[in-house]
């Protein structure tokens, strides 16, 4: 080893330091960097936003089965609408045509009211036969005719006069001006009826 590689050692607080090495350090202009032990900060920061990887799975899981289960219900609502709207149009399918249909029911029997002065002439008989057609129809289409027997009922019954009556009780059917018809259970025309009010009391007097 040559005299310039000799290592020179001299005590400096009890520490040994190297001659070459000084001088290494001496020409080198980067800094020495004292080593940092590893840290942690990745888990910091994860710990830190408080988002547990198995947490925000759940949670999605948890959202997507909410959802779906919404979703579920939300159709079989418009299913169980969809069938009641379509049973619906299948039984008033011909609601229509009834209610254009009574009209000329009505002025029918009004002919059969002037025909029945003669019951046992060709034309009372035969619109009779014809009537009994039409009451067949309606009947095989679900109509019926509206109850005008007892008293008045405002949901069936479209009051068309009042009359004082001295006997009986108020608001009791007097008698029928045009027949009322429900389809199935749908009313589409009421009944016009004359009803029954109390006597109007007399005013006045001897004292």
């Amino acid at each position: 080893m040559s005299l310039d590689e000799r290592v020179s050692a001299r005590v400096d607080g009890g520490a040994f330091v190297t001659t070459s090495t000084a001088m290494q350090a001496d020409n080198d202009p980067t800094p020495v960097q004292d080593p940092q032990p590893p840290t942690d900060e990745p888990a910091i920061v994860a710990d830190a936003s408080g988002l547990d990887p198995w947490e925000e799975l759940e949670a999605d899981v948890a959202k997507w089965k909410e959802l779906s289960l919404r979703t579920a219900a939300e159709m079989e609502n418009l299913r169980k609408r969809t069938t009641r709207e379509r049973e619906e149009a299948i039984r008033y399918a011909n609601q229509r045509l009834i209610e254009d249909l009574l009209p000329v029911i009505d002025n029918f029997e009004m002919g059969m009211q002037a025909a029945s002065q003669d019951t046992q002439s060709m034309i009372y008989i035969g619109m009779e036969m014809v009537r009994r057609q039409l009451i067949d129809f309606l009947t095989a289409q679900g109509v019926e005719e509206v109850p005008t027997t007892g008293k008045f009922d405002p949901n069936l019954h479209d009051a068309v006069a009042q009359e004082e009556c001295g006997a009986g009780e108020e608001d009791r059917i007097l008698r029928v001006t045009r027949r009322g018809y429900r389809l199935r259970d749908r009313l589409i025309r009421p009944a016009s009826v004359v009803v029954s009010k109390l006597p109007t009391a007399e005013v006045g007097g001897d004292a």
